[in-house]
């Protein structure tokens, strides 16, 4: 049930008998109108833009179509007011049982109220942190497994049918440099002195990778040239850098559906195929490009290139994809990687970059556009960087990373919930300052702590109601007087409810998980308020041992607000607290 949804298509019967008595032309299109919260609770319960969308296209007065419009929706047996404001602006006020339908609603569909079927029968990709195999995986990494993860589960629970996928980057020069660093730890491990020169990875996360490559193959490639051992360290040191990305993300909470190497594309005719479906449509010539902005004319070096003709499809200048020694750029593979999840089926593709591949957007965007003919929409999400705060100063690195702060030490200081959490309370293009020490603080000003307290706080009541001999059962709830639940403070509840099944269809419309972490806090600040006035209010307290009714109809309010904090933490992917220590 969506209300919001509801009433908007009371909205359109109405606009449409308007249009069949002559009240407004026909050939009207509606697409525009809109349903939704005001900005002032004190100006109703639902505004639309009707007259205001209409006003144009019908040449009249918006203020004149609103009227009309208001005395229409006032005779539906939902609607107490229908207020024309300002130029044309319409607010509507509701009655209270259409709020109290709501609640019945969660009570009988649970945890998967507000889910719908606005992706049904379309495949969606996922693409997220997609980290170089050169290390654990550091915060910046972790902010976009957060913000990855949550976004396929939105998408899931919108209808979608989703796949969470890695691109392992092990195709270019930095998987030679991981295997050089690992031949070092392999010497060490043989009792040498050693030194990380410039370029290579000091981590001590390498030193169990050298070990254990000593274990496999012995002595064998002690003072062994570079062409002996290169490629099978290259593979080995993958392998296990892999599993320990693998291990990282576990500790997260996060588990991806497919991996998919870079290097596969290589060697296989996948990156020739994709080109070919580019030159095919005429996209691919030999060129030369301008030298780039900011470049004196004696820095610029013209060489005719193999180029892709980028600019068709959006983007500010065409991109090479062969250079003059007739290797692959780096765009190359990346346009085979897409080419393959267009050839995939995919209806949607959604790649989660961090902040530094913000030039890549267009050429991208470019590629898939023109791989697909403009049938496959492919959506960038940045992420912005992560700062890391400790006892008011800017957190260290990790010594076991040896450059960075890793996304074990982000879980080992608060937890995988406060850390998913925390990461969703900010837009992903919003640069994010995390204090640690405050991620765990219990007050309202912790977000995490706010949510996960109401839950507990409702949990408790239901405890108590149960030893007071006041039956809480689901079926009980279910069966309970909502016409009870007459107070304002009960009805903001009910209605911060009713926005639930609005609110994740935006957030799914415009990929923005973190919306939905910014309702839970919300409807969590409702929760307490109501919490509060019971303890000067006796009618309000959620549990009345006089009065088993009363209580039955508070505790299905407190309950709906349950299910909706653990259905969106869920998205999130978060536990819900039952109780809190």
């Amino acid at each position: 049930m969506n209300l919001f949804t509801d009433i908007r298509s009371l909205v359109l019967d109405c606009l449409n008998a308007m249009v069949a008595e002559g009240t407004l032309p026909e050939g009207l299109d509606f697409a525009n109108v809109a349903v939704e919260p005001p900005r002032d609770a004190a100006h109703g319960d639902m505004a639309t833009n009707a007259a205001m969308v209409l006003a144009k296209p019908a040449k009249m007065k918006p203020r004149d179509i609103a009227e009309a419009l208001a005395t229409k929706l006032a005779a539906d047996a939902r609607v107490t007011s229908a207020e024309v404001a300002g130029p044309g602006f319409l607010n509507l006020r509701l009655d209270q049982g259409s709020w109290q339908a709501v609640l019945s609603n969660v009570l009988a569909e649970g945890t998967n109220f507000g889910r719908s079927n606005m992706g049904e029968g379309k495949k969606v990709n996922v693409e997220y942190v997609s980290a170089n195999p050169t290390g654990p995986l550091h915060v910046g990494h972790t902010r976009g497994a957060v913000f990855g993860d949550a976004l396929a589960s939105l998408l899931d629970f919108v209808g979608f049918d989703v796949t969470r996928e890695y691109y392992i980057n092990d195709g270019g020069g930095q998987v030679d440099v991981l295997a050089r660093s690992v031949y070092l730890r392999y010497l060490e491990a043989h009792g040498q002195e050693v030194a990380f020169v410039d370029g290579t990875y000091p981590g001590d996360y390498l030193v169990p990778v050298g070990e254990a490559l000593k274990s496999k193959v012995g002595d064998a490639y002690v003072g062994q040239p570079e062409e002996v051992w290169l490629e099978e360290i290259r593979n080995f040191a993958t392998d296990a850098m892999m599993d320990l990305i693998r291990e990282d993300l576990a500790s997260l909470g996060v588990k991806m559906d497919k991996f998919f190497s870079e290097k596969s594309l290589y060697g296989t005719g996948l990156i020739e195929a994709a080109l070919k479906s580019l030159d095919d449509k005429g996209l691919i010539y030999e060129g030369v490009l301008e030298p780039p902005k900011g470049k004196k004319p004696d820095d610029w070096e013209p060489r005719e290139q193999t180029l892709f003709k980028s600019t068709d499809h959006g983007d500010d200048v065409d991109r090479p994809v062969k250079k003059s020694d007739g290797a692959w750029t780096y765009f190359a593979p990346d346009i085979a990687y897409h080419y393959d999840k267009v050839e995939r089926g995919f209806d949607m593709l959604i790649d989660v970059f961090g902040a530094d591949h913000g030039g890549y957007v267009k050429r991208m965007k470019a590629a898939v556009s023109a791989l697909s003919e403009g049938k496959v929409p492919l959506d960038i999400k940045l992420c912005q960087l992560v700062k890391l705060f400790k006892d008011g100063q800017e957190f260290k690195m990790s010594k076991r990373a040896g450059t960075f702060v890793t996304l074990r030490d982000v879980v080992d200081a608060v937890g995988p919930d406060v850390t998913r959490f925390m990461l969703l309370t900010r837009k992903n293009d919003q640069g994010f300052d995390f204090d640690l020490d405050k991620a765990l603080e219990q007050s309202k000003d912790n977000p995490v702590f706010y949510v996960q307290y109401a839950n507990a706080r409702i949990c408790s009541s239901l405890r108590k109601a149960e030893e007071a001999g006041i039956a809480v059962d689901d079926a009980t709830l279910a069966a309970a007087d909502l016409s009870l639940l007459d107070d304002d403070a009960q009805l903001a509840v009910a209605k911060k409810i009713a926005e639930w099944p609005r609110l994740v269809e935006i957030a799914a419309r415009t990929n923005e998980p973190h919306r939905v972490a910014f309702y839970l806090y919300d409807l969590a600040s409702e929760l307490h308020g109501l919490y509060h006035l019971g303890k000067t209010n006796e009618g309000l307290r959620f549990v009345n041992e006089s009065s088993a009714s009363a209580t039955h109809a508070k505790m299905a309010l407190a309950k709906t607000v349950s299910i909706v904090i653990s259905a969106g933490l869920g998205i999130l992917g978060v536990t819900p607290a039952q109780e809190m220590r």
